[in-house]
């Protein structure tokens, strides 16, 4: 998102505003829910830009009913976390890969 938009400012293509944003740290509860380990230092790239970094650098918006995480540099989503009663549903299409380190 360019710099100089009002924090709360639709950009033309409805993203929200980076009063919105938080960090993927945020989401780092719901994610060892997920995969039972910590994962925002895990690395991971963007499936449509191609940009790697640890999974805590991406963009979180956490005001829905579930998780968005979307990539800092296209803003394309990588990670979509639902939680519902019975189940966590997990939509990881945006990822090209998602590394979990063993031991």
């Amino acid at each position: 998102m360019r710099e100089d938009k009002a924090v709360d400012e639709m950009d033309p293509n409805g993203w929200p505003g980076q009063a919105l944003m938080l960090d993927a740290n945020a989401a780092a509860g719901i994610l060892y829910d997920v995969f039972s380990a910590e994962m925002t230092a895990s690395p991971t790239e963007c499936a449509h830009c191609g940009r790697e970094g640890e999974v805590g650098t991406l963009l979180a918006f956490m005001q829905g009913p579930g998780i968005i995480l979307r990539c800092p540099a296209c803003e394309n989503v990588v990670l979509r976390v639902v939680r519902t009663p019975g189940a966590i549903f997990l939509d990881a299409r945006g990822a090209a890969y998602l590394c979990l380190r063993r031991g």
